[in-house]
């Protein structure tokens, strides 16, 4: 066993963002004490849901509301919880030298660890446990894809530039997996990447990959729409995580 790090923590490159055009349509509601945005699927359909685990802007960012919109308007209630509370200061704080990241981040993260077991508990009371759950996780956010796919109530995972994976992330896992990656990822690079796929392998999993090329680590919620690889990365990337859940969800 080994706890060798393939995805490192969020860097300098994911506090900088392009904010996308669009009027979030879902809500926002409270679960477990945490506020949480919910886009409801427009035929009234909650038997197959998302659960979001956002990057360093939350899920309260715009451009991450628009993606869970997306999906909503394809078949799902997606629900993404804020477990920044509110404090994105990744986003409030870009010009602010004084500001101390690696230490937000340090603190969101213990933060976050401590409110999603009992947000999860809450989902699961409010809409069943029957239902067809699966997860979907961005930097900051993909360790919570890899710790749920180790239990048997979830049906399938994706994850985009992931951040604070190691090996042992990968091993154990029970359900299929889907890695939506940028060629041009310093916390992701291709090493890590080809080492996690030889885990997968070893292990059997169900997996698939996608690589973007000319694209870079945070295209998949921040990509510039104006640069077509970037545009074309994006909207591609959800729609092959739409598709990988409606295979499993079928």
């Amino acid at each position: 066993m080994s706890d060798r790090i393939l995805a490192g923590p969020p860097g300098e490159c994911c506090r900088q963002t392009v904010h996308h055009d669009g009027t979030p349509r879902g809500s926002l509601e409270n679960i477990a004490g945490v506020n949480t945005y919910i886009a409801r699927a427009a035929t009234g359909d909650r038997e197959r849901i998302i659960l979001f685990f956002s990057d360093v802007y939350g899920a309260l960012y715009k451009n991450s509301q628009l993606v869970m919109d997306y999906w909503a308007e394809n078949g799902y209630l997606v629900l993404g919880l804020d477990y920044f509370e509110g404090d994105s200061k990744a986003l409030l704080n870009l010009d602010d030298e004084t500001f101390d990241y690696p230490g937000w981040i340090k603190a969101k993260q213990a933060r976050a660890d401590a409110l999603l077991p009992p947000w999860i508990h809450a989902v699961r009371e409010r809409y069943g446990t029957s239902k067809k759950y699966v997860c979907v996780g961005y930097c900051f956010g993909a360790p919570y894809v890899m710790d749920h796919l180790k239990t048997d109530w979830i049906i399938a995972g994706a994850f985009g530039h992931p951040a604070f994976l190691n090996e042992d992330h990968f091993r154990g896992i029970k359900r299929p997996l889907l890695m939506s990656c940028a060629e041009v990822d310093h916390t992701f690079p291709l090493g890590s990447r080809r080492r996690a796929e030889d885990l997968l392998v070893e292990q059997k999993a169900t997996y698939y990959i996608q690589v973007f090329s000319s694209v870079k680590h945070g295209f998949a919620l921040r990509g510039d729409p104006n640069v077509p690889a970037e545009r074309w990365g994006k909207e591609e990337s959800a729609r092959a995580i739409l598709d990988w859940f409606d295979h499993f969800c079928a």
